[in-house]
């Protein structure tokens, strides 16, 4: 296992250079009782050839603001953090074996001069210090034996973006341990400056305490511009914190983010409401798009919360001390939604909602259903009826990881980063068991004013990104490429590429973190919106995960936009909870040609899990899955409303794509809770063969999988392959397929 820390000042450098004045040695006298190594730096003792090293090489720390990560610490008060922070007082200490290893990652490739080490008392006898480009083949610049450790300056002479101190051989019985790690590299132009993280969260985030005088008023103002504003460019969040807010009714529209800055639920209490209603649209719920409340607890005035919403709406991580109104006022259509890391302790009520998907929470108790409820992980979930009802529960989350989330560490903004779980169930909290705290100061927070080379710059320098609400136009791809890397967006962030670039790329890497933000496709046709790993790319990444949570995918509606691809998963292990990819069948922009794209989401690699699929009105497959080992728990789906006629969408013999094809070369595959639904509006007299189609083998598996013609709008031939029954008429009565095969 390796500990990461980042975002961290390594200051030592310059402290050498201008030549400090020198510690006594400590005294030969053993550990003390405790097992700790004396708090005191030894005297210099410089290895041969090494003298001097520092002041012939320049200033320029490269370090400097750098992550790093060990191999091990020996607890938890010696990170890898404490021998990059610039405090000489602090020290990473490995655990009692040789061979250990701290390293720093420099963002980029750099021509090294000189790297500077501090050693504790635990010193290594034999050492290397090795350079990388990748992080994964390592060549050496130097080789120190027999070293008596204190403070050295090595002068080297090599490129590459991560540094390496090896310890090979301890001195004594315990570890090997550094007070500070500095790494220097030629300036001949001076460089850039360094990207600095934190600061302004811009305009569109609006900051409120319970003393706020104009709590009200700010939600108010707020949502009389965004209530019906369905493709408009406003965005806002409201970052709430802790403590009580008082007859507060906080309705949400467009655009728009609810969150509590505590570390947990409960600590942000709203003894009033958040509502989500459809009054902008006469009672229909179908449309209550991009929107989100997150990490708070709220009181409801008549005892029950109302959260009527369709896609990209998440409700995560909020304790309802009473019950939950699922529908809008008058029982309308509905079409959501997702919860997740919820406790509601009172009923929730769906009533018109035709599916919903909800994963480790509790819940007081389930009231109904139309066609599609899942559960997975939560308390108090319904049994399962398929066949003569809506149900799918499941009894834990194989693998689930809550979303990073903002909140106040003391005075300061931190991310907090959950860590994974296995067989979950019910929510994570308020033990946060396995997280970590990464502060504001290791984020480039992203404002529209920054450009894309400015958020690559900031990547490659090792920062986090947080993105702030507004429109962000890239005219280059941003390039995630670091392991660990969090991006993380707020209100809504949205990204736009120009010029037909690609919006974002992750390199197959592990542990990237992705959520909450809208990518929109532009005019000119980007191969992908979104693309996870390399084509190719194979490494296991089981260990440590890339995830992508409430990460929303457009083709349209807001404007002409065309993508081949929208999002591509080509990494294998990656975790996608909840994303709702969108052809959009409404709005600007939208024609079969005029917004076309082709696939939506499209998975390459193995042993990837999603919970929580919404996808969306696609030219050919909305979900095509090539990689082994794949398993989905629930989708939802509809199919293009604007096929001109069969012709068009016919291929190898077979009329329609399916809304979920598995390749027929996959050999393993899960899924549960599936639906798809057609309307075509453009020709009704479309007849679709299936909605999903597989190969037929043992180890590929589908539990509880469903079609429907939406009032008569086209229909289906069959639900999977040539099994199952035709839909017919304007009931709007699924056709199903419990088991296949």
């Amino acid at each position: 296992m390796t500990y990461r820390s980042r975002g961290i000042a390594l200051a030592l450098a310059a402290a050498l250079v201008s030549a400090p004045a020198l510690l006594p040695p400590v005294a030969a006298a053993g550990p003390p009782a405790d097992g700790k190594l004396p708090g005191t730096a030894q005297a210099v003792s410089k290895d041969a050839g090494t003298v001097g090293a520092a002041a012939a090489c320049a200033t320029t720390n490269a370090a400097e603001g750098r992550p790093a990560e060990a191999s091990s610490v020996e607890g938890a008060g010696f990170p890898a953090a404490a021998a990059v922070d610039g405090d000489p007082g602090t020290r990473w200490s490995s655990a009692f074996a040789d061979g250990e290893w701290i390293q720093v990652d420099l963002g980029s490739p750099q021509q090294l001069c000189g790297v500077d080490l501090s050693w504790e008392a635990a010193h290594a006898s034999v050492y290397e210090i090795q350079v990388s480009d990748d992080g994964a083949t390592w060549s050496t610049l130097t080789r120190v034996e027999n070293s008596t450790g204190g403070d050295v300056s090595h002068a080297v002479s090599g490129s590459g973006r991560y540094v390496r101190v090896v310890g090979e051989q301890r001195a004594t019985v315990w570890g090997v341990s550094l007070w500070e790690v500095a790494v220097h590299v030629t300036d001949d132009d001076g460089g850039e400056p360094p990207v600095q993280g934190g600061g302004d969260l811009g305009p569109n985030v609006h900051v409120l305490d319970p003393s706020t005088g104009d709590v009200q008023a700010q939600f108010d103002e707020a949502f009389a511009e965004m209530e019906s504003d369905q493709f408009g460019t406003g965005r806002y969040q409201f970052l709430l914190k802790p403590g009580t807010y008082n007859d507060l009714n906080a309705q949400i529209g467009f655009y728009t983010s609810v969150s509590g800055l505590g570390l947990n639920p409960d600590d942000v209490r709203i003894n009033g409401d958040i509502t989500v209603d459809a009054g902008w649209f006469d009672g229909n719920a179908t449309q209550n798009f991009w929107r989100s409340a997150e990490n708070l607890s709220i009181n409801p005035v008549s005892g029950t919360n109302r959260w009527a919403v369709a896609q990209a709406a998440p409700f995560r991580r909020i304790h309802v001390l009473g019950g939950l109104n699922l529908a809008p006022n008058g029982y309308g259509w509905a079409s959501g939604g997702y919860i997740a890391d919820g406790k509601i302790d009172g009923a929730v009520g769906p009533y018109s909602q035709q599916q919903w998907f909800t994963r480790d929470s509790s819940v007081g108790g389930w009231v109904n259903g139309v066609w599609n409820m899942t559960f997975t992980g939560v308390e108090g979930a319904p049994a399962t009826n398929f066949a003569n009802g809506p149900y799918t529960t499941l009894d834990t989350t194989p693998i689930s990881r809550e979303k990073p989330f903002l909140y106040l560490d003391g005075d300061e903004y931190a991310v907090w980063n959950p860590a994974e779980r296995t067989d979950s169930r019910g929510v994570s909290w308020p033990a946060n068991a396995g997280g970590e705290s990464i502060p504001l100061s290791e984020f480039f927070v992203v404002r529209e004013e920054h450009t894309a080379a400015d958020i690559n710059a900031a990547l490659d320098q090792g920062l986090h990104l947080l993105i702030t609400p507004g429109i962000h136009h890239v005219d280059q791809t941003i390039e995630v490429t670091r392991p660990g890397t969090i991006v993380l967006g707020l209100g809504y962030a949205t990204i736009i590429p120009v010029g037909g670039v690609d919006a974002m790329h992750v390199a197959d890497v592990d542990g990237v973190r992705l959520a909450s933000f809208l990518i929109d496709a532009g005019p000119q046709n980007s191969e992908n919106l979104l693309r996870i790993g390399e084509p190719g790319a194979s490494a296991d990444h089981s260990d440590d995960r890339t995830t992508v949570q409430d990460v929303f995918a457009r083709v349209g509606g807001a404007g002409p936009g065309l993508a081949t691809h929208a999002v591509v998963v080509n990494s294998d292990d990656v975790l996608v909870d909840h994303t709702w990819i969108w052809r959009a069948d409404h709005g600007a922009g939208v024609g079969w040609e005029t917004n076309r794209s082709d696939y939506g989401f499209v998975v390459n690699g193995d042993d990837v899990l999603a919970t929580g699929l919404f996808v969306e009105h696609f030219n050919k497959y909305d979900v095509l899955w090539n990689g082994n080992g794949g398993r989905t728990i629930f989708l939802q789906n509809e199919k293009a409303y604007d096929a001109p006629n069969e012709e068009a969408i016919t291929h190898d013999g077979i009329v329609g794509y399916a809304a979920y094809k598995v390749a027929d070369h996959v050999t393993s595959h899960e899924a549960w809770a599936l639906g798809s639904y057609c309307n075509y509006t453009s020709d009704p007299t479309i007849v679709q063969d299936h909605g999903f189609q597989t190969p037929v083998h043992p180890d590929v598996r589908f539990h509880h999988v469903q079609v429907v013609s939406l009032g008569g709008m086209g229909q289906y031939a069959h639900v999977i392959n040539e099994t199952g029954a035709p839909t017919s008429g304007t009931d709007t009565i699924p056709s199903k397929v419990v088991e296949f095969p």
